[in-house]
């Protein structure tokens, strides 16, 4: 842990160093973000709701994902990127030293750039909650943190995942874009609006609605069983899977011969 803040503190200096790129990239981030806000208001503009879902139950769903999503952005960024590490060699240098393979791959890459996405979703998740008309109690407010903390781990075992398929090939690297920002936008809406074939995929095979279908019934007062506040807690075994794959994939690897 000492080792990834003294990371953390050498990554902010050095962006320091170039303090109007940052401020430039933090604002462009910052705004850009905010299209797929407003791109959410005009869709609800033209309709009441979606599926029985309103603006403020989608932008709850929305903030949520973003959020897990923005901050394996900003602190697993090395993991997201690890293909680099693979294609030019320097994974072989992570082996060398004697630390933990992951925690080197975490402290590789930060963007601080992305703490935008990370407020605004942060944002996006009061406005929701403040008007969201809902008689909040401790079992709901468990559960809420439980799925903010739900949305961080799905993404990280996805990103571990798509890592661990570097291992095999570096070609055809696309297929990650379909799970991450393909998989952020389909659920950062309920995923019961969708098809049912949807439904089965990003509840059994990629876990989203556990994270952001079930435990929102719950909030929103649309089933009464208890058991759906620790439903989030479902994507610790996707994460012990992923962590598994890639302990897998490092076995296989062979070096780049660097």
């Amino acid at each position: 842990m000492t080792l990834y803040l003294q990371s953390l503190k050498m990554h902010f200096k050095s962006l320091l160093e170039y303090k109007s790129s940052f401020i430039i990239g933090f604002l462009s981030q910052f705004l850009v973000f905010f299209t797929y806000y407003f791109i959410i208001i005009a869709l609800f503009d033209k309709f009441d709701n979606v599926k029985g879902f309103t603006l403020y139950e989608v932008l709850l769903t929305f903030a949520i994902i973003q959020f897990g999503y923005a901050f394996n952005e900003v602190f697993a960024r090395g993991i997201d990127k690890f293909d680099r590490l693979i294609i030019n060699g320097s994974f072989d240098l992570l082996l060398l030293r004697p630390q933990k393979i992951l925690l080197q791959v975490l402290c590789s890459e930060i963007n601080y750039i992305k703490l935008s996405r990370l407020l605004q979703a942060i944002i996006v998740l009061i406005i929701a909650i403040v008007n969201l008309n809902l008689d909040w109690n401790i079992y709901k407010i468990i559960t809420l943190i439980l799925m903010l903390i739900s949305s961080i781990i799905i993404f990280l075992a996805i990103f571990l995942l798509m890592a661990s398929y570097c291992f095999l090939t570096v070609q055809g690297l696309e297929v990650r874009n379909v799970f991450t920002d393909g998989g952020k936008n389909l659920a950062q809406y309920p995923i019961g609006i969708f098809n049912k074939y949807f439904v089965i995929i990003f509840t059994f095979i990629i876990p989203y609605a556990f994270v952001n279908y079930y435990p929102l019934l719950f909030i929103l007062g649309r089933l009464e069983n208890k058991i759906l506040i620790f439903s989030p807690l479902v994507v610790l075994l996707y994460l012990f899977i992923s962590f598994k794959t890639f302990k897998w994939g490092m076995k296989k690897y062979t070096s780049t011969g660097s």
